[in-house]
């Protein structure tokens, strides 16, 4: 199952990294007293909750003498500067300057950048830019649903959102990366059909049965066709689903979070149903899932290495199509175009694992 977030429409706009909502933290990272420090497309943000509990972001840096935020402290909802105690509210205003006693007037010119935010299935959104009403956090599938559960985890990725994005829903590098525990080389011929649609890319595979690894005897003892799809939605949701039957469903969800232009921090969220195992599965998900994940993070960080000497050039084959239609969608986001305007493409594709 796919959850959209473009709408049907495509008004030509100016669509940028900004134009969407990125994941800061966990809520429950976030208690009453605590300071975050964020990076997102280069922009340093303190996160904090405000008196009544809501969540506030705003820009890390002090507007004294440009000290961090995130370096000091709460109190009562308000986040005092660490170098000489300036305090801000929820609003990014002043509100004490302990160097200037009771003659302290509060200047509305004397604010601190803010940001828009968004609390949503467990985790904080925040926007750097004017929210768009077309383009809303993603819905990550069956959270908190009755029958499903989710094991969430967080990794750092030395490289590009365009690259892990590829990587979470490419299929050839599984054998080569994660055999045996998730694939094997064994030269099966597999099929798909990959389409590009109002800023997506949608992947329906044919013909997988049961090289997922060794937990394939238990998701698929009976060695039936798979049902699995993969999609990416701009500009850096991905999700994987696996449909094995009753009580045998996965799906694998990853928001990208551009931190730099070669530091990404993914969120995860593996939710599953698998019936009356789904309580004792959970630490044998959570293993498996940081295990591959690392591994990719390893491939990644090689990658990321020689294009930082030589560039960024990749010789592609009709296994690759995904990949070609997921660039086209962020290379026309980097020129400020929407990718929405891109023409629908349709690819059918054989390749071997």
């Amino acid at each position: 199952m796919i959850r959209k977030q473009q709408p049907t429409t495509k008004n030509k706009q100016q669509i940028t990294q900004k134009s969407f909502w990125y994941i800061v933290a966990l809520s429950r990272e976030l208690t009453a007293n605590t300071v975050l420090s964020r990076t997102v497309l280069g922009e340093w943000l303190v996160v904090f909750r405000g008196e009544e509990g809501e969540v506030v972001v705003l820009r890390d840096r002090c507007l004294h003498r440009n000290s961090r935020l995130s370096k000091g402290k709460v109190h009562r909802g308000q986040l005092e500067c660490p170098y000489h105690g300036w305090r801000y509210d929820k609003l990014g205003h002043i509100v004490a300057v302990p160097a200037e006693g009771e003659q302290f007037q509060p200047l509305q010119s004397r604010c601190a950048k803010r940001y828009a935010t968004i609390e949503q299935e467990g985790y904080i959104y925040v926007h750097l830019d004017t929210p768009n009403p077309e383009f809303l956090p993603f819905k990550m599938p069956f959270y908190g649903q009755s029958g499903w559960e989710t094991v969430r985890v967080v990794n750092r990725f030395p490289n590009t959102v365009t690259n892990c994005a590829e990587n979470f829903i490419d299929i050839p590098h599984t054998a080569t990366v994660h055999p045996g525990i998730f694939r094997s080389p064994r030269k099966q011929r597999l099929e798909m059909t990959v389409t590009r649609k109002n800023g997506s890319v949608f992947v329906e595979y044919r013909k997988e049965t049961n090289n997922l690894g060794w937990y394939s005897r238990f998701l698929n003892q009976r060695g039936s066709e798979i049902q699995h799809t993969d999609s990416f939605v701009m500009p850096n949701i991905t999700s994987v689903e696996y449909n094995m039957g009753r009580h045998r469903r996965l799906f694998i969800t990853s928001q990208s979070i551009p931190e730099t232009d070669n530091s990404t921090l993914v969120y995860t969220d593996v939710t599953y149903n698998y019936g009356i195992w789904n309580k004792l599965a959970r630490p044998l998900v959570y293993w498996t899932a940081q295990k591959i994940i690392q591994q990719d993070v390893v491939a990644l960080g090689i990658q990321g290495e020689v294009i930082a000497k030589y560039g960024q050039s990749f010789s592609n084959t009709p296994a690759d199509t995904i990949h070609v239609f997921v660039e086209s969608i962020m290379q026309k986001i980097e020129q400020g175009e929407d990718p929405r305007e891109l023409s629908e493409q349709v690819r059918e594709v054989q390749f071997w694992v």
